[in-house]
């Protein structure tokens, strides 16, 4: 049987359907921190529609039909932004690595990512950046815009490109005779190939491009102390992932390597180990982001000093001789004037803790916060996340403390709102997708 309908009742039907699925809510925050200014606000209401907020206004008001969230005794933020993670990745302490890396497929990564993403996503980080990872990656970030999961939005980058020996190369280490499809996927050792190596991650998905100019701590047989990447691989990394619209992150600890990726022009900087005030004069005059990740030395070398067996091959020695150094070095970082954006180098794990490490290492509790927030959001790329203002996603954090007095609040996370859909009330994980 057909059912036949007039133009004027199609649009009505349309028009009640519109309502029926618009919401509008209105949080009511006792203290607003807004990701913008660093003065709080007392006695908010902001107002939401959908997934955005559409205002912010003085004192406590509501309108017809919207429901209200009663955040009058806590501290209201906007979501909390982790430049730097591996989505998939374990922590060290609870699985050897080589083991893991051969009996695991990204098959099983994906489903890893899954689980670590709302982990994440209920510890208060509503965007996250993922720094290097594979398919089983953009698949974890596409389920998450698709709502068949929870998490952050993920902006993502596949194999870190670097040569053959250095920190990406999978083979380093293993039987020659050894082989998978996948280790080559971030190999560069000429121009051309990195040329092709960007657009490839482009075609197959990532969002950004991470390189390994230097050695790393994590893997066997290179040195974190040497340039592997020549300038002009690195250029050419740089200027065909900024023609295609992709930002680089660099992974990088020696001085002179930094300071050469920073004329090359990658947009941040990872990790940054051994840079020195020269190098930091450097990064600020050319406007480059620093990700410190101090949280991944704290959690290595806790490993390496408890379980090296646990860790890659040789790789125990180096996180012994290198993890305390970053942390050494941060307070140089914060008198340069550097930006810094929040950034942990997890996957599982607590993603607040990089907050307590710069806030010991010097940074001020309102600076550690726009790290994860409005400079997060600057690095991403991103217009529509990092603050509450009209205009944003309704990505929203609550405590029931004030983290500017008491740091350790930004761990506790009370109220968790992305895209408007609560993920956490009352201290505890809500029903949702």
């Amino acid at each position: 049987m057909t059912i036949k309908y007039g133009v004027a009742t199609l649009a009505l039907m349309m028009a009640l359907a519109g309502s029926a699925s618009a919401k509008d809510i209105v949080i009511h925050a006792g203290t607003l921190l807004d990701g913008v200014s660093a003065t709080p606000q007392k006695q908010v209401s902001i107002l939401i529609h959908d997934d955005r907020i559409t205002g912010i206004k003085a004192g406590y008001i509501t309108h017809a039909g919207a429901e209200v969230i009663d955040m009058t005794t806590q501290t209201v933020m906007p979501g909390f932004i982790d430049c730097h993670v591996h989505i998939a990745a374990n922590l060290p302490s609870r699985t050897n690595a080589t083991e893991y890396a051969f009996t695991h497929s990204d098959i099983d990564r994906a489903f890893d990512g899954a689980l670590y993403s709302r982990q994440m996503l209920q510890q208060g980080f509503t965007s996250a950046r993922d720094v290097g990872g594979g398919d089983d990656t953009v698949a974890v970030r596409n389920a998450i815009e698709a709502g068949k999961i929870s998490g952050p939005r993920l902006w993502v980058a596949l194999e870190p490109l670097g040569p053959t020996a250095g920190h990406g190369d999978g083979r380093s280490g293993l039987d020659p005779a050894l082989s998978h499809p996948g280790w080559d996927n971030g190999i560069v050792d000429t121009v051309d190939q990195a040329r092709i190596r960007v657009r490839e991650h482009k075609r197959r998905g990532a969002d950004l491009v991470k390189i390994m100019p230097s050695g790393g701590i994590a893997s066997t047989g290179d040195d974190p102390r040497q340039q592997l990447m020549t300038d002009d691989e690195m250029r050419t990394v740089v200027t065909t992932a900024h023609a295609l619209g992709m930002k680089v992150a660099a992974h990088i600890y020696p001085a002179g390597a930094i300071e050469a990726a920073v004329d090359a022009g990658v947009d941040s900087v990872e990790h940054g180990s051994f840079a020195t005030d020269q190098t930091f004069a450097k990064m600020k005059a050319h406007g480059t982001y620093l990700v410190p990740t101090l949280t991944v030395y704290e959690v290595f070398y806790r490993v390496a000093h408890d379980h090296p067996e646990l860790l890659t091959p040789g790789t125990a020695e180096k996180e012994l001789a290198n993890d305390l150094l970053p942390k050494q070095n941060f307070p140089r970082a914060l008198k340069s004037g550097v930006k810094i954006a929040y950034g942990t180098d997890l996957g599982e794990g607590d993603h607040a803790m990089e907050f307590g490490l710069m806030i010991s290492e010097g940074m001020k509790p309102a600076d550690a916060l726009f790290a994860a927030t409005r400079n997060a959001a600057d690095l991403i790329g991103s217009p529509d996340i990092g603050a509450i203002q009209t205009g944003h996603y309704a990505d929203i954090v609550a405590t029931k403390g004030d983290p500017l007095a008491d740091p350790a609040q930004f761990a506790q996370v009370d109220f968790v709102m992305k895209g408007g859909v609560v993920y956490r009330q009352t201290g505890a994980a809500t029903v949702g997708p």
